[in-house]
């Protein structure tokens, strides 16, 4: 069945500097996307062991957790991403509670006057954070919160948001202000003299996202690899790994148990090593990793149960079988087919056909692809990976309505526009919890540049595609379908 819908300071940063770039250029492996640990030994070495493949590591998960129904691991997956922290606590319970004095003047004075319950909805609704349905502590699905008040960063802050204001299992995180959170995390630390984390750290040379709901996810990766070798033991002689900053939007995690391979460019086989890597932190070695692979291995079954969601609204159903006609015509040989008889190609489309932004595809060189193939998170390449895919692969399709905004960087806001390529907005801000059923995505409003503001926070609210990796061109396939069988196409994509 299918879920309904319902369910710096300037000193601060002149000391940091002078520390020295190879210094910092470690702290940027302390970055983390996923889910914090009650601390254990961290990147102890592990005795090597050539005289059998490594391979061997991975042939099963022994043990009642590996043989118990699957609906049962599922919710353990899910229990394990919202309780069990793999990071250590980006801040505390008494520092969030004082990021309000960080806003820009009129919010700010709206948060001193505000009861502690309103003050604690706006600072959910600045950063992006969702409340766990049900739950009476009032705690975030994005982060695991301890009895002690620490807030640790789990896989949700990037891949659990809302549509419409209603929380969505699976749907990814389009409000999530993480640059913003960590710049007013970091200010308020040092304003209350309290020790700096990973993230406050790392954050001062590695950008996280230059507009809300995307983030630098890519690089974040190439970091956290960097030095460390095959086994995940730590390694300090090596150069800065070279990085192309750019933003990249999380995809649904519904679309997981139709892929064989990860990510846009589909280099990576699945599996439940490859969603440990952003829990990469110093703190964490190879004994950490092996001890929480059963973990993950609940975690995958989690991601592997979850379903689109149906579409809420009404729709023509005549008008949507005349897009049905149009869609298996000039769109199917990509994204595939749906209903009973479907099936899902996982075709590779390349960029030069395609010609959506290829900061993405450039960025991860073969260099970076083969590092992580190498690794234990990729099983030691079995299967091999592709290093170099040379395009995106096209996307399944299933609830697209709730996966806006579209593309691999999340640049255009409705399907309306996706079909529209001359019509798509150079920058636009989304509404919170605004829905554009006609158009079928987020409720916008559009600009033709940047409006002015003298505050980064408000700033990163504007989607602007004039910023490196973030155009919204290409994908221009649609330009041919005349209005009449566009309009019956945007009725059909509501159904899937």
């Amino acid at each position: 069945m299918r879920p309904a819908l319902g369910m710096t300071s300037t000193w601060f940063v002149s000391a940091a500097r002078r520390v020295g770039l190879r210094i910092m250029g470690m702290a940027l492996l302390f970055l983390p996307m996923g889910a914090a640990p009650v601390p254990q030994p961290g990147a102890q070495k592990t005795p090597p062991d050539r005289a059998k493949p490594k391979i061997s590591i991975d042939t099963s998960l022994e043990g009642p957790a590996s043989h118990q129904p699957s609906e049962r691991r599922a919710a353990r997956g899910y229990w394990l991403l919202t309780n069990k922290a793999y990071l250590p606590p980006d801040f505390d319970q008494q520092v969030f509670d004082e990021l309000w004095k960080t806003w820009e003047p009129p919010l700010r004075a709206k948060a001193e006057t505000a009861s502690p319950d309103e003050r604690r909805r706006m600072a959910f609704s600045r950063y992006g954070l969702t409340e766990r349905p049900g739950d009476p502590k009032h705690r975030p699905l994005q982060y695991v919160v301890d009895e002690r008040g620490n807030w640790s960063m789990n896989c949700l802050a990037c891949h659990q948001g809302k549509v419409a204001g209603k929380v969505i299992p699976g749907v990814a995180n389009s409000h999530f202000a993480l640059e913003t959170l960590t710049t007013e995390v970091r200010q308020t630390k040092i304003r209350m003299g309290k020790k700096l984390s990973h993230m406050d750290l790392g954050s001062l040379f590695m950008p996280l996202g230059t507009s809300n709901g995307t983030s630098n996810a890519v690089m974040f990766g190439v970091a956290l690899l960097g030095y460390r070798d095959a086994d995940l033991n730590i390694v300090t002689d090596r150069p800065r790994p070279a990085m192309t900053h750019h933003d990249h939007d999380a995809p649904p995690w519904w679309q997981f148990h139709r892929k064989r391979n990860m990510y846009i460019d589909g280099f990576a086989p699945k599996g439940r090593r490859a969603l440990m890597q952003f829990i990469l932190v110093k703190e964490n070695g190879p004994l950490q990793f092996r001890q929480w692979e059963r973990d993950f291995a609940d975690i995958y079954a989690y991601l592997e149960s979850l379903r689109a969601p149906a579409y809420p609204y009404e729709i023509d159903r005549k008008l949507a079988t005349e897009g049905q006609a149009v869609f298996r015509k000039s769109c199917a040989s990509c994204h595939g087919m749906y209903g009973p008889d479907g099936d899902y190609p996982e075709r590779r489309v390349a960029i030069d056909v395609v010609q959506t932004d290829r900061v993405r595809l450039d960025a991860l060189s073969p260099q970076h692809r083969s590092h992580y193939a190498e690794s234990w998170f990729a099983n030691y390449n079995h299967p091999p990976a592709v290093l170099d895919p040379g395009g995106y692969v096209a996307p399944p399709l299933d609830g697209i309505w709730a996966s806006a905004p579209y593309f691999h960087n999340g640049s255009v806001p409705t399907l309306w526009h996706v079909l529209r390529s001359d019509q798509r907005p150079k920058v636009w801000r989304r509404s919170e919890d605004g829905y554009d059923a006609d158009r079928v995505g987020l409720e916008v409003e559009t600009f033709d540049s940047l409006p002015p503001t003298s505050s980064a926070a408000v700033r990163r609210q504007y989607f602007d595609t004039s910023i490196p990796g973030k155009s919204a061109a290409g994908h221009l396939f649609p330009d041919r379908l005349k209005e009449e069988q566009k309009r019956a196409l945007l009725e059909y994509l509501k159904t899937l």
